[in-house]
């Protein structure tokens, strides 16, 4: 018979309670001792399992340990195969370089260096601002209101959400923020603002080194940039000699569709983070794409210890050679995000009355609780019990966020979907049989 799916007990994860730092953050959301996970399922160690539309935060778009990348990592390992190696050179961080620039640079034409940095995304934007300014001689960068960056130093200075930047413990300096695509409404040019401030020599902006920015914010809430902003942003930079820095970490790796979230607006950045699933199995990775010209790091100007996990490079070789030899997967993704607009835009018909709202794209895409910020966290907490692992984001959680593995079978999708579309009219009448006046407006359906 059948597990009736609900989360694990607390006591068997009361010891992350008592011991672990009061900063974790999403065993909060999902209370549960996961064990394994196979594809888009997580089992937990009571055997339960639970549809995974959440994929490590972006870092799973090949799901839980996919085949193709396994074996190759355990044959590395089988041989003794360096798993360490600083940036020393070694024959899978070789086959990894080649992989690269075969199946990503060249059938892009693009011209672009590779730099390992530290392990994860913010170690990659850390080294891309830093980059930046000894190119141009300049301290300020220009970053973007619903961004996020990381949480090191540097890159907390060009996130926005104040939780993030409060837990810095002092001031943070030389980046701007100015408003991202459609922030002050649908009819507002944002650029507009940003042209006047560095063409008018008093408007107080120093002139930044770079502008940073995510082509599709993901934790800022799901919103997508317009290929015409995108653009219009490449040429602003272009004409003010201000150098662009497209942060893909969440964005990219086939998660708006193509390798890179700024294919289709055909543009060209200066700089790119990479991170996430780059290293396809979940092992840290983390690079940084820089046109030739702005390489002038000396020798270990810029370091750190694990800028060459090994087994990264093995499966990140085998992921570019199974799903990035052709456009196959590119149209599979096309296929799902389809299928997933399509169904997103169906529960909005299902409950009219909650306001939704529904942006994305590609298999990044939010459901936006714009009238009833606190339903989504309350959703989630009721889709885990339905087994299912989803997660919220934007700066009050008003959004429910589908971030599951690009690899998903299109039946898993639609009963991941189909456990949204309970939970949010479970929540909805639990809610309005408790106190109607908390959801004025919404009818019990």
């Amino acid at each position: 018979m059948k597990k009736k799916f609900s989360p694990s007990s607390d006591a068997s994860i009361s010891i992350f309670e008592r011991l672990e730092s009061e900063v974790r953050g999403y065993i909060r959301s999902f209370p549960v001792l996961f064990d394994r996970g196979v594809g888009t399922t997580l089992i937990a160690a009571d055997g339960r399992e639970y549809l995974d539309f959440f994929a490590g935060a972006g870092a799973l778009n090949y799901g839980h340990n996919n085949p193709a990348f396994k074996k190759p990592v355990l044959d590395y390992i089988e041989r003794d195969g360096i798993v360490h190696g600083l940036d020393l050179a070694t024959s899978a961080k070789k086959a990894f370089i080649e992989a690269f620039e075969r199946y990503i640079l060249k059938p892009r034409g693009l011209n672009y260096k590779l730099q390992f940095t530290g392990p994860t995304g913010t170690n990659a934007v850390e080294a891309a601002l830093k980059l930046a300014r000894i190119v141009t001689g300049r301290s300020n960068i220009v970053a973007f209101a619903n961004s996020f960056h990381g949480v090191s130093a540097g890159a907390l200075s060009a996130t926005g959400n104040k939780k993030y930047r409060s837990a810095a413990g002092y001031p943070l300096a030389h980046v701007t923020s100015l408003p991202y695509d459609g922030y002050l409404g649908p009819s507002v040019d944002t650029l507009d603002y940003f042209e006047k401030l560095l063409n008018d020599p008093s408007s107080g902006l120093d002139k930044p080194a770079a502008v940073i920015l995510e082509a599709v914010q993901g934790e800022g809430g799901i919103y997508p940039a317009s290929f015409q902003w995108l653009q219009r942003l490449r040429d602003l930079t272009k004409r003010h000699e201000i150098l662009m820095i497209i942060d893909d970490i969440q964005a990219g790796v086939g998660r708006t569709g193509r390798f890179f979230s700024f294919e289709a607006a055909e543009i060209v950045p200066d700089i790119v983070t990479l991170s996430k699933s780059l290293s396809a199995i979940g092992t840290p990775m983390s690079l940084v794409l820089l046109k030739p010209e702005l390489d002038v790091w000396s020798p270990g100007a810029h370091s750190g210890t694990f800028r060459g996990n090994n087994l990264a490079f093995i499966a990140a070789r085998a992921a570019l050679e199974t799903y990035w030899a052709d456009s196959k997967f590119e149209e599979e993704i096309g296929r799902k995000s389809a299928i997933l607009a399509e169904e997103l835009n169906l529960i909005i018909d299902d409950f009219p009355n909650l306001g939704l709202s529904v942006r994305g794209r590609g298999l990044m895409y939010g459901l936006v609780f714009q009238k009833h910020h606190s339903l989504p966290v309350q959703i989630s907490r009721e889709a885990l019990r339905r087994g299912l692992v989803i997660e919220t984001c934007g700066g009050q959680n008003e959004v429910l966020k589908f971030l599951f593995a690009l690899t998903i079978a299109e039946a898993d999708l639609r009963r991941g979907l189909s456990i949204v579309r309970d939970s949010i009219s479970a929540v909805k009448n639990t809610m309005a049989n408790a106190s109607p006046k908390r959801l004025h407006g919404i009818e019990h359906r």
